[in-house]
């Protein structure tokens, strides 16, 4: 007979070409992702302390150096990139410093120099550039076991001179 109306809670669907944080993983996530939608354009600098994601375009530099950046199938970036890890999906343009790891997925495409320990390259992606894989004289972490230890080289018999027959 009496129908009792319920309070309607507002729902917020997720906004499509906008910055901001995802929300939280059911476990809470104590690392959130940023992502930089289709439709932005930043130019400029980045600095973060959060792992990153960019679906849009971004010029100028990214600098997310205890962080992980993602560059989505749309992305598309023309600055020097400084982060932990980078993963491309999408197109950089320009140098990339990771001090773990850069891959580059199927379809991305890389034109610009990459120093980074770690660097994976799928088949289908493209690269143009140099790759510098050397570790940083400032971290720490195994040696190139191939590279010997000042004053450990080791030392080669000299050849024996043969005398000459008079």
């Amino acid at each position: 007979m009496w129908k009792r109306e319920e309070p309607v809670q507002p729902v917020t669907p997720p906004v499509v070409g906008a910055i901001g944080s995802a929300p939280a993983d059911e476990a809470g996530s104590a690392n959130p992702k940023v992502f930089i939608g289709k439709s932005i354009v930043v130019k400029g600098e980045l600095r973060g302390s959060e792992d990153l994601t960019v679906e849009g375009q971004v010029e100028g530099k990214i600098a997310l150096k205890q962080h992980v950046l993602t560059i989505g199938v749309h992305g598309r970036i023309r600055a020097q990139v400084l982060a932990k890890s980078v993963v491309v999906f999408g197109e950089v343009i320009g140098n990339i410093e990771a001090t773990e790891k850069v891959a580059i997925r199927n379809e991305g495409t890389v034109e610009g120099d990459i120093k980074a320990p770690r660097v994976a390259i799928a088949e289908g992606a493209k690269f143009r550039g140099g790759i510098d894989m050397q570790q940083g004289q400032g971290q720490s972490g195994n040696r190139n076991r191939s590279e010997p230890k000042p004053g450990s080289e080791a030392r080669r018999p000299a050849p024996a001179m043969k005398a000459k027959s008079a």
